[in-house]
């Protein structure tokens, strides 16, 4: 194991808070534009978020053909992303899906392994996540080559924090429904197998969980034998379900209270860039010793006066039951109320999600 990583000390990315707090763009269906993620740098810097991590599931290089480098045109967008970042003082992470990687675990497998690993490294990420979420996962030996392949990642990757995602990351029984049985004692051989430097993304007691109790993150932590990296799905909105619904409404206020219990804690947003960062002000300010903002100052801050308060008008509808429950004249309202806000991002947004621009991606089975 390389010494780089245990000497890592977990204060060097958070700058802000007591644990680091971040964006994962790990969410299925339409990614960000190029534009969306370097603009997202100066928002998060600003508001005192300390990392973003790329890895949108729609990114084959990083995922259905992750052998594969990026092109050179990609590669070049995400070489001035990282340099974006970089300038914004946020740290840069990057999470590769090895999808299928132990169908047939041969040393060619590996090497390919390896060279791409080596390819991320000249992004020079300085968070690498090796996920091995939404995967089929009823595999005896599940653990041991989990272990092993995050440990070559380790070596091989120029990061200082690498990030694991296991297979079943929540105790929700819809990861057993979905991708197999879990094997038994997983949890516990990957505790035992896994090095502590490295950290272990989970969800909570669901794939997308409100809130998270203290003795449900203790009881995890044991099983583990680490506190663990909180990878919350809120406010994403990728599934069947959930694609018919924006989530601008704050963080449960019980998020304030985490800090002890977990090691860093990483939001996966909407597919919406921009409304997205609504519920991801919130976030900062649970995790700061400072006084919350009101939920109406929130949607002022990111919409400005007259959005802010349309916005925040329509919020609890858009929440839920939002779309399905829109007849095409009521949807022409909505549109029509929107366009007196335009050129505004987040009303063009709006609008583009109302005429079904967002749409769902069937390879989001978890909901």
């Amino acid at each position: 194991m390389s010494t780089k990583l245990l000497s890592e000390d977990q204060k060097s990315m958070s700058h802000h808070h007591t644990i680091p707090v971040g964006i994962i763009e790990g969410f299925f269906g339409r990614s960000w534009s190029f534009e969306s993620r370097c603009a997202y740098a100066k928002f998060l810097a600003q508001h005192q978020f300390d990392f973003y991590i790329y890895a949108p599931k729609n990114d084959n290089n990083l995922r259905r053909n992750w052998q594969e480098d990026w092109p050179q045109e990609t590669k070049n967008q995400l070489l001035n992303l990282r340099n974006t970042y970089l300038e914004n003082r946020i740290a840069f992470g990057i999470g590769l899906s090895p999808l299928d990687i132990w169908r047939n675990t041969n040393d060619k497998d590996y090497s390919q392994y390896k060279k791409r690993l080596q390819q991320l490294n000249d992004l020079s990420p300085e968070i690498l996540c090796i996920l091995f979420d939404d995967m089929r996962g009823d595999l005896p030996d599940l653990a041991r080559i989990q272990i092993e392949l995050t440990h070559i990642a380790a070596d091989v990757s120029n990061a200082n924090k690498i990030i694991f995602c296991p297979s079943y990351y929540s105790t929700d029984p819809v990861l057993e429904k979905v991708f197999g049985k879990m094997p038994d004692n997983y949890w516990q051989d990957l505790g035992k197998g896994m090095d502590e430097s490295i950290n272990f993304f989970w969800t909570g007691e669901k794939v997308c969980s409100e809130s998270y109790s203290s003795s449900h993150l203790q009881s995890i932590e044991e099983i583990f034998q680490r506190k663990v990296f909180l990878w919350d799905n809120y406010p994403v909105n990728d599934g069947a379900i959930k694609s018919q619904r924006l989530h601008l409404l704050p963080f449960h206020s019980s998020h304030a209270d985490l800090k002890t219990y977990i090691k860093g804690h990483a939001a996966n947003p909407m597919n919406q860039a921009h409304l997205s960062q609504i519920p991801l002000l919130s976030l900062s300010y649970h995790h700061q010793e400072k006084t919350p903002l009101k939920t109406e100052q929130i949607f002022i801050e990111i919409a400005g006066e007259q959005l802010g308060q349309q916005l925040l008008k329509d919020a609890n509808f858009f929440q839920a039951p939002g779309l399905k429950d829109l007849n095409a004249d009521q949807k022409q309202r909505y549109i029509d109320r929107y366009q007196t806000y335009l050129p505004n991002p987040l009303a063009a947004e709006v609008i583009d999600w109302l005429q079904g621009g967002y749409v769902f991606d069937p390879n989001c089975l978890t909901e």
